[in-house]
């Protein structure tokens, strides 16, 4: 009967062990800890950008992707181009307006493991107060307190508003907008 009193006890224990997801690392972003980048077409010349300033917190669990969530805050007036015609535009009423809307925000509600370390980041973008739903296709490698995330995807411009005006036809700046994601970030 002793025996009893102690296999009982000892096997739930167990089994709440293993059936008990572990817990998600929890990640920060911040400037400089890799690129927020995006490419476009203006009257037939490509030409890349970034954003200089941006934060976020991410917790993810690859044993448990669908449980992960992320925030990610990017400074819309910290973009730059190398082009000072373009990058004094940019952040004007008819792009970013950045006085108005002085940030873009993407909120991941969830990872869909896909295979290996490959990922689709589902969640929310909001740029200029408009959001719609966004699935962001990405790699995730975590190296100790350190996870690397690198993704592309192409978004509409004029989906979010951004080009209004005589801008909001492709004629002079294509529709299509090229968005480049490698970042690392890190725990602790």
């Amino acid at each position: 009967m002793k025996a009893l009193h102690i296999f009982l006890p000892v096997s739930a224990a167990v089994g709440l062990f293993f059936s008990t997801p572990t817990f998600a690392a929890d990640w920060a972003l911040t400037s400089g800890s890799g690129t927020l980048g995006f490419s476009g077409t203006q009257t037939g010349k490509t030409f890349e950008g970034h954003f200089e300033k941006y934060n976020g917190t991410i917790s993810f669990d690859p044993a448990f992707p669908e449980a992960g969530h992320a925030k990610i805050i990017i400074d819309m007036a910290s973009v730059t181009t190398s082009d000072s015609q373009r990058d004094g535009a940019l952040p004007g009423h008819d792009w970013f307006d950045v006085k108005a809307f002085p940030t873009a925000i993407f909120e991941v509600k969830d990872f869909k493991a896909k295979g290996g370390n490959v990922y689709d980041a589902e969640g929310t973008l909001t740029i200029k107060g408009v959001s719609k739903p966004v699935t962001l296709p990405l790699t995730i490698d975590i190296s100790g307190s350190d996870a690397h995330a690198k993704g592309h995807l192409q978004l509409v411009r004029s989906a979010f508003n951004v080009g209004i005006g005589p801008w909001s036809t492709g004629q002079w700046v294509a529709l299509e907008v090229d968005v480049n994601i490698n970042v690392t970030a890190h725990s602790g």
